[in-house]
């Protein structure tokens, strides 16, 4: 008792020092972390959001079964643990007891039954129900064959205990588990406050967090989440700024208004040697699409012809961030990945095919314009793209950029003839990048479907031999970027940000999911001197009730 007390008595001493050493260098007790958001959420409805900007706010708003680990490997989230019965067929997840949304209701499996008919439900129109078209008779209730959301094959057996009924055996269904649309979403607060549902006054969520105010345009920001079950989180608040411009967005970064950032390209030179500074590759693939339905780009030969005319080893240089030049789809780092697939720089082979789709050296090609959305970098890509076909083909391309939520909208009701999107992995499996461009997907914006592709990638989704799903996959993707050519693929992304030097428990994967539960300041804990902890002193991070 003595010695303990002696060691406490010093530790305090100590510290005291240390706190007057430190003071006025960093903001370390203020348990906030400011972000800057590309733009305002077109969505905070779960079953809605179809977005990264929106996705980024709600994976700490909700909690699904599982989430990831560092790793990308599925982890038990509100679920305790799941069985995997009929040969893969069935999956029975259980949810851990006491877990409550925040209002203080319990969280029931029947909230897990009702986020997912309501995502498959024709009327929700969700752009992400195809995410659920593995589940047995999902796809026959989109489509409205079957009106009854009975026959979905998910059903809650008891208040702790959901059932998932598959079409076929699927072994990355954990995965698909840990995204958004899978999130648990309330009955009574949707019915009571229609749209406006997602409005901080009304919103009931599960996760760390809830919507404690939303200034739309301006910011969101969310408090603690009282009756969360989980560790409490050390930063009790989360503001999501709305900058559009990554220029200002490095500018508040540096004047210590926000604790992260991403840095734009023209300044990731400047920074690359900053204590501050992290890369971490990235599982998204950024690419230009046609509407295949749209004159010119109706015919194949002239998509071809677009796509052999780029010269895509200059990218990097113009992006400067790590990025890795693609022809393929599927990207490096993931199952399938196949560097071999897709049509390489070829000027001659390009003017050919845009001459016999009747365009010698361009002449006569209509007025068309590209859309992007606005960023530093799309700029930069569209703008070398536009040099790329003027000189190749001969072809004058007009460029067009738009706000975010504004763009979706656009691609969702209209879709130029060309345009340009990303894709980052919803979870770490070739399925969720080549079901993107079938025939049932809701955000597949081109307008093409190909039968035989369908057919390919249902084939490789329920294989459990890996070289056969490559091969199948191999095939796919040839379909996809040599034969029909929907899109461009262009290169895949790494992320260049930087990250204050206070803020810990930052763990970089790569699809850039950041669960803001797992921060704190470097004065907690983990961050303390080994005298503080051989002194017993509490955690601040750790939870108080």
């Amino acid at each position: 008792m003595h010695g303990a007390r002696l060691r406490l008595r010093f530790a305090l001493c100590f510290g005291l020092v240390l706190l007057a050493a430190c003071s006025g260098r960093e903001p370390d007790t203020r348990r906030e972390v400011r972000l800057a958001l590309a733009g305002e959420p077109p969505t905070l409805d779960p079953g809605l959001a179809t977005d990264n900007v929106s996705h980024s706010v709600l994976i700490n708003l909700f909690e699904g079964l599982t989430e990831f680990d560092a790793d990308l490997r599925p982890i038990p989230a509100a679920a305790e643990s799941w069985e995997v019965l009929d040969g893969g067929r069935v999956y029975l997840f259980h949810l851990k007891p006491g877990l409550r949304w925040s209002d203080g209701r319990p969280l029931s499996a029947v909230d897990f039954e009702y986020a997912w008919k309501r995502l498959l439900d024709p009327i929700t129109a969700s752009e992400y129900a195809y995410f659920l078209f593995d589940v047995e008779n999902a796809a026959e209730y989109n489509r409205g064959e079957i009106k009854s959301p009975s026959a979905v094959g998910v059903r809650a057996l008891s208040d702790l205990d959901l059932e998932v009924r598959l079409v076929r055996p699927t072994a990355y269904f954990p995965s698909l588990t840990t995204f958004v649309v899978t999130f648990p979403v309330r009955r009574d607060v949707i019915e009571d406050h229609g749209k406006l549902w997602t409005e901080p006054e009304n919103m009931i969520t599960n996760g760390p967090y809830v919507l404690e105010t939303w200034d739309h345009e301006y910011r969101v920001v969310l408090g603690l989440n009282p009756n969360y079950a989980g560790r409490r989180p050390f930063v009790e608040r989360v503001t999501f700024y709305m900058v559009e411009v990554e220029a200002t967005a490095l500018s508040l970064y540096e004047t210590n208004d926000l604790e992260m950032v991403k840095l734009p390209p023209e300044a990731i030179s400047a920074y690359r040697d900053s204590e501050e500074f992290v890369r971490y590759p990235f599982l998204r693939g950024t690419y230009y699409g046609f509407n295949v339905k749209k004159a010119p780009f109706n015919d194949v030969r002239v998509r071809r012809a677009f796509a052999l005319a780029i010269d895509k080893s200059k990218l990097p240089e113009i992006l400067q961030g790590g990025e890795l030049p693609a022809n393929s789809w599927v990207p490096k780092g993931m199952l399938a990945y196949n560097p071999g697939v897709g049509l390489a720089f070829d000027p001659a082979r390009a003017r050919a095919l845009l001459a016999a789709a009747g365009y010698p050296e361009g002449r006569g090609f209509p007025e068309v314009t590209a859309v992007f959305n606005t960023t530093p970098e799309n700029l930069l890509v569209a703008q070398y793209l536009q040099s790329q076909w003027k000189k190749n083909l001969g072809i004058e391309i007009g460029l067009d950029n738009m706000e975010w939520k504004f763009y979706l909208s656009r691609l969702s009701t209209d879709p130029p003839p060309i345009f340009r999107l990303g894709w980052g992995a919803d979870f770490p499996d070739p399925d969720n990048f080549m079901s993107l461009f079938a025939g049932w997907s809701g955000v597949n914006q081109t307008g093409w479907s190909n039968a035989g592709y369908d057919e390919i990638i249902r084939r490789a989704a329920q294989e459990t031999a890996t070289v056969t799903r490559i091969e199948l996959y191999d095939r796919a993707q040839r379909i996809l970027c040599e034969e029909e050519v929907p899109i461009i693929p262009l290169y895949t992304s790494t992320v260049n940000m930087l990250v204050k030097r206070y803020l810990r428990g930052f763990v970089p994967n790569a699809m850039d999911i950041r669960y803001m539960k797992g921060l704190y300041y470097r004065h907690t804990r983990a961050g303390l001197p080994p005298l503080f902890r051989w002194a017993g002193l509490p955690n601040p991070g750790e939870a108080v009730r």
